[in-house]
């Protein structure tokens, strides 16, 4: 089909409808009744004489033409997108970054400073949020997470693994004073909603055998506040700690121990060169800590 017979409206109405998922929410993305989506939809179905979707109305499911047309449509949107924004705008482009809260705090926002200075003209937008991503439904570039991998059809790239350990301030107890896991076990402990298995995970890994009972928070932000007010001893991945450590504001009295899981960054499927920077620079951040990280030895007195 050449270019002028394209139907542009319709690819745009289909493009929209099948990332989402619910024509519902493609009418809402772009200003129109859920009629109209639907029309287009039937109309570039019978221009172009294949089906695009299977399934109940209220849940369309992709047929396997339209798996393999969404994500070149996806990508020439984009890109469409990018040029207008780059000619209203200047040369100054969004990226936009979605990371975990505590990460985006605590690791993220203190270094950011250091990639505005080599890119000064991508503008970094960051959504802090723990959820799975979806790459197809979300208008995102890059996302930070931490698993055990099956990230989907992204780009993954691995940035550092996964390292915890007890945490907690020298004013809760001298440093001096715990040589031995049994030294935790007159100390309130803390713990997150959000990682509700990095107590028995720790103690499995060392062979302790504390008393689990303690305070929960709802975020790891707040947990690792409360530790850091001596409130508590957390357990604490070390790349979300380094500052305190090396502030003195936290102790790790035991080190850090491999979890399992590994920070990866996720970058969307077709995603051009300035989230490729990004994740470059992520990478070279994570390095640079490796090298430098300082780990005490563990010795749980076992």
């Amino acid at each position: 089909m050449k270019r002028g017979a394209l139907p542009l409206n319709a690819l745009r109405a289909f493009e929209s409808a099948a990332r989402l998922g619910r024509m519902g929410d493609a009418a809402a993305e772009l200003g129109v009744t859920h009629g109209a989506i639907s029309r287009q939809i039937r109309g570039l179905e019978a221009l172009l004489g294949v089906r695009l979707f299977d399934g109940p109305r209220n849940r369309p499911v992709l047929t396997a033409a339209a798996e393999r047309l969404l994500p070149r449509l996806t990508e020439a949107f984009d890109g469409l997108e990018d040029a207008v924004a780059r000619l209203v705008g200047g040369e100054r482009r969004t990226l936009d970054v979605s990371a975990l809260g505590t990460f985006t705090m605590r690791w993220l926002i203190p270094r950011l400073h250091s990639f505005q200075q080599d890119h000064p003209d991508i503008e970094v937008r960051l959504t802090a949020e723990d959820a799975p991503v979806d790459f197809r439904r979300q208008r995102l570039d890059v996302a930070i997470r931490v698993g055990h991998g099956d990230w989907g059809a992204a780009t993954v790239t691995p940035l550092f693994e996964d390292r915890v350990g007890p945490v907690l301030s020298p004013r809760l107890k001298a440093p001096e004073r715990i040589v031995h896991w049994r030294d935790l076990a007159d100390l309130p402990l803390l713990h997150t909603l959000t990682r509700p298995t990095a107590w028995p995970e720790w103690c499995r890994t060392v062979g302790a055998a504390l008393p689990l009972e303690g305070r929960q928070f709802e975020h790891f932000y707040f947990m690792l506040e409360a530790a850091t007010a001596g409130l508590g001893v957390a357990i604490a991945p070390d790349a979300l700690v380094a500052d305190d450590l090396a502030g003195g504001r936290l102790v790790a009295p035991f080190g850090f121990v491999a979890s399992g899981r590994t920070y990866v960054a996720l970058r969307r499927p077709g995603a051009g060169r300035d989230a490729a920077a990004f994740v470059a620079w992520l990478v070279g951040q994570a390095a640079r800590e490796n090298r430098t990280a300082a780990q005490p030895p563990l010795h749980t007195g076992g």
